[in-house]
């Protein structure tokens, strides 16, 4: 059975929208630069114009991996903003431990007025037991070696600083997924942004999970009867975890409708 990392779900977050995926070929940008964030060079880059959306890759994950297929067609009618996070393809590491996990979810949940709508796509998840059992065990084994010559780790050795580091880097992320406590119920059921949750139906998290997140998160309800509530849920046949990202024209039609369609009416 391959080495997953639970936190490899791809998120994306918007301080006006979100959406994301995956892709193997690379950018052509030259719009990449840096910001320092607290004391974290961190890298980014801006593609297109209109409503700013901001992308988050998953754990593992660079900018290419998560969005090359995406991007393009999102940065057609927004100025999409994709993010490296702390050890993520050109931002460097720290001393410390990761603390990227669900970001998307973070800043909902701590700046409900920066985030109007959200994408939380891939192992859409907000607690540990979420998780199959069987991908917790494997989690327990998960080496470096595991993701030799995978997507993930020749990415990371085109772009990032310091190449030789990844072995440091696979070994935060397996701490950052046996470490993560997830989010209370009441958080959850605090966040007002609407939100779109996206899984396959061979993802890594038991379906039922995401469907109790959705009724957490404002929806599950007969819209029939109450109209459409404020979050969606989409659940991808065929798909496994780490192929979500390359179903390019599922994401892109369900995302743009998602961020385009009007904002709930507030009772």
């Amino acid at each position: 059975m391959p080495t997953i990392p639970r936190s490899l779900g791809i998120i994306a977050v918007l301080c006006a929208a979100a959406s994301n995926a995956r892709g193997q070929r690379a950018l052509a940008s030259t719009s990449g630069r840096y910001a320092t964030v607290n004391g974290l060079r961190m890298y980014y880059e801006i593609h297109g114009t209109g409503r700013p959306l901001v992308l988050l890759p998953g754990a593992l994950s660079t900018i290419e991996t998560s969005f090359s297929t995406t991007m393009p067609l999102l940065a057609k009618s927004r100025r999409v903003i994709a993010v490296e996070l702390q050890a993520q393809g050109r931002t460097a590491d720290r001393e410390g431990p990761l603390s990227y996990g669900a970001v998307a979810l973070q800043v909902a949940v701590r700046h409900p007025n920066r985030v109007r709508k959200f994408v939380f796509a891939g192992a859409a998840s907000y607690s540990p037991d979420a998780f199959y059992p069987e991908i917790l065990e494997v989690q327990k084994t998960m080496k470096p070696e595991n993701f030799t010559g995978s997507p993930f780790q020749l990415a990371y050795a085109r772009v990032a600083p310091q190449p030789d580091h990844w072995p440091v880097v696979v070994a935060k992320t397996a701490e950052l997924d046996r470490t993560w406590k997830g989010f209370p119920t009441e958080q959850l059921r605090g966040i007002t942004a609407p939100a779109l949750l996206v899984i396959g139906d061979a993802d890594i998290v038991r379906p039922e999970h995401t469907v109790e997140m959705l009724r957490l998160l404002g929806g599950g309800v007969p819209g029939d009867l109450h109209g459409l509530p404020r979050s969606q849920l989409a659940v991808l046949p065929g798909t496994t975890h780490i192929a979500l990202v390359d179903r390019t024209d599922w994401l892109v039609s369900m995302i743009v409708a998602f961020l385009d369609a009007p904002m709930p009416v507030t009772k």
